[in-house]
């Protein structure tokens, strides 16, 4: 972990996975922005084992603004909350933003976040204006920010926004956490003193397809749930207790009508319909508790959780 007494006062940090189309653009809107503020900065980008040509245009780009520009090469894909902490871990910036390579949060907003932080917050939430996702894509994150709402204190209007900004401090938190899976922008959030939140413009991709798969989704909000509430765990309780409430007075109502009413020829298959029904409860259990004990796995193991191939900079000294 870099010194927090570096000189920089603004680090961007941009993952990026297969994003050629997209990288001119970005590159030709985002320096101009940054040049403007009047303040020291750097851009760390993390290619996180693009199959295209995106580490070469990096390359070129650490070749043409090196005094401003790093770049991070992974050997493989590790997914981007490992490539936005292989950039926390070597920030220099005092406020740090973290920003989506496809542009559709405009690095033109960055001014907007860093007005709040001077202002004293010290974690900055974006949330998407006028969002120019799919019908499916908008409904489904409502839903999840619902969820989200309800079994964690996570207060978050869009939790799928990636333009956000930290103090360094806030930044250094999540570092020493040491967190494996747990969504960065909420693991943030519970390290922060005074966090706010501002809207951000949205736009459609600029190019190419999105990286994130809907399994991948569903999966990044498992894991903001599972991190940060164990909430599934009790209301699993809760239902499997019900359960077996209900279990119990079936068994009570099928003995009371054996012994009463006489036996049916079709009882065994209500016994079967019982005895398959309580056991997918017993395997979603199961799978519930398996994810916990798997996230406690990795959190305590020590191996690596990325490699580095090359890092392209610029050393402070030499600035």
């Amino acid at each position: 972990m870099s010194s927090a007494s570096s000189s920089v006062f603004l680090s961007v940090v941009i993952p990026v996975y297969n994003e050629e189309p997209n990288l001119p653009t970005l590159f030709a809107r985002l320096y101009p922005v940054l040049d403007g503020l009047g303040k020291s900065y750097e851009v760390i980008f993390t290619n996180d084992g693009s199959a295209d040509r995106s580490y070469e245009l990096l390359r070129a780009q650490h070749a043409a603004r090196p005094d401003v520009t790093r770049v991070i090469d992974f050997n493989a894909n590790y997914g981007q909350h490992m490539a936005v902490m292989a950039a926390f871990e070597r920030v220099r910036g005092k406020v740090i933003v973290t920003l989506d390579a496809d542009l559709q949060n405009p690095p033109e907003e960055i001014p907007k976040l860093l007005e709040k932080i001077d202002a004293g917050h010290d974690y900055v939430g974006g949330y998407r204006l006028n969002r120019q996702d799919t019908v499916f894509r908008t409904w489904a994150s409502r839903l999840i920010n619902v969820v989200r709402r309800r079994t964690t204190n996570i207060e978050m209007t869009d939790q799928g926004c990636m333009l956000r900004a930290y103090r360094r401090a806030v930044v250094d938190a999540v570092v020493r956490s040491g967190a494996i899976n747990t969504f960065i922008p909420a693991l943030a959030y519970s390290f922060a003193g005074n966090p706010a939140e501002v809207g951000v413009r949205h736009a459609e991709r600029h190019a190419g397809v999105s990286n994130y798969s809907f399994y991948k989704l569903v999966r990044l909000n498992f894991d903001l749930i599972t991190g940060f509430s164990l909430a599934p765990l009790q209301l699993f309780t809760l239902f499997a207790l019900l359960c077996a409430a209900g279990s119990f007075l079936l068994v009570l109502v099928l003995a009371y009508r054996r012994l009463f009413l006489g036996a049916e020829a079709e009882g065994i298959f209500t016994l079967f319909g019982i005895v398959f029904f309580l056991l997918s409860v017993a395997m979603v259990g199961i799978g519930l508790i398996g994810e916990y004990v798997g996230r406690t796995y990795q959190v305590v193991r020590t191996r690596r959780q990325y490699h580095v191939r090359e890092m392209l900079e610029t050393k402070p000294r030499d600035l």
